[in-house]
Parts: C-alpha cells; sequence; structure tokens
C-alpha cells in the first residue's frame, strides 16, 4: 500500500526532504499538476512524510477520507476549479504560488477519495515523468508502472 498526496497540498516540499526512497515528485507542468505526486512502486509506506505536511494532505491509500471535515481557516483546495491563489512559501523559504485553488469555509466537509487516481495518472501521462527524464528532473528514479485501484 502507499500513501496519496490530496488536492490539499500546496506544494510545501518538506514531504521529499524525509522520503527515504525520493518517491515524491512535484507535479510539472504545475498548471496542469499543481500537488507533490507519489510513485506507488517507489513508495516504501513508511509514513515519514505524513507529519511533515503542514498541510496535512497526505494519507495511507486506504485512509483517505470520504468526509474530510475542515477544523481551522487557511485551509485550500486544489483541484484546478478554484478562482483564487494561493501564494505562500515552502519549507525552505522559497516562494510558491498555486493557481486554482479554492478555500474552504471551517467545517466544510470534502471527499478526498478522488484524489487517489491522480496520483497513479501523473506515471502514466506525458504531462509526468516518463522514461526519458533524469533522474535529476524528476527529483528521484522512479517506477513506471502503473496500478489501477478501485474508487
Amino acid at each position: 500500500m502507499t500513501h496519496i498526496i490530496t488536492a490539499l497540498c500546496l506544494r510545501d516540499s518538506a514531504c521529499v526532504a524525509v522520503c527515504p526512497v525520493e518517491c515524491i515528485i512535484p507535479g510539472k507542468p504545475e498548471n496542469e499538476w499543481p500537488w507533490f505526486y507519489i510513485d506507488a512502486d517507489t513508495c516504501i509506506d513508511c509514513g515519514a512524510c505524513v507529519p511533515e505536511c503542514p498541510f496535512e494532505a497526505i494519507f495511507p491509500e486506504d485512509e483517505v477520507p470520504a468526509d474530510y471535515t475542515v477544523s481551522k481557516e487557511g485551509v485550500f483546495i486544489s483541484r484546478g476549479d478554484g478562482e483564487e491563489v494561493y501564494d505562500g512559501h515552502d519549507d525552505k523559504g522559497e516562494a510558491v504560488r498555486v493557481e486554482k485553488v479554492r478555500t474552504l469555509a471551517v467545517g466544510e466537509t470534502v471527499d478526498l477519495r478522488p484524489d487517489k487516481q491522480p496520483n497513479y495518472d501523473y506515471f502514466n501521462s506525458k504531462g509526468g515523468p516518463d522514461d526519458s527524464s533524469s533522474a535529476s528532473e524528476r527529483g528521484a528514479k522512479v517506477g513506471m508502472g502503473y496500478k489501477a485501484i478501485g474508487k
């Protein structure tokens, strides 16, 4: 089982720094792939990334919530259908800009299960890394297997 990065991700990158197998990749191009993605074939399911995410966007695949309830102000969702822009900084102080986000209201409930498939799709699309990508471009040498998952 792998971990899944959901649409709550705002590209902080702290998860990348702690991953012992370098399986977390920033989506490129950012306008099409706004999150970071976990290569399921490389992930060892250690969970080191989970507590590092300041947006609480990472879950074990079988625990991605159908009813995530927002408990604090300032939570965004990045599914490409929002009209807002998130401007912030990652864990290294670098500027981060994520477009087409939406601010979630405290108490709002969101189904994050649809965010599972993009983690797999990223590694099986022309937008994601492919065998011609260098490890430095991709952040890690990752497998290209595709797993179909149940919804």
